[in-house]
């Protein structure tokens, strides 16, 4: 059976539907977790270098 876009209403919308939809959004929010960490120590473990002001 085709949907069409637009011509969907609430009452058409099902539990599988629901958790279809739910589903997909944590996958999401759990891909963009990964791809951006909020935290500063999940950036690179590189070594920290500062620069020294030259000496006049």
């Amino acid at each position: 059976m085709t949907r069409w876009i637009g011509t969907t209403s609430l009452k058409d919308f099902t539990r599988r539907d629901f958790l279809a939809s739910s589903a997909l959004t944590a996958v999401l929010f759990i891909a963009a977790l990964l791809l951006f960490p909020a935290s500063h120590e999940a950036e690179g473990k590189g070594p920290q270098v500062t620069a020294q002001a030259p000496s006049c």
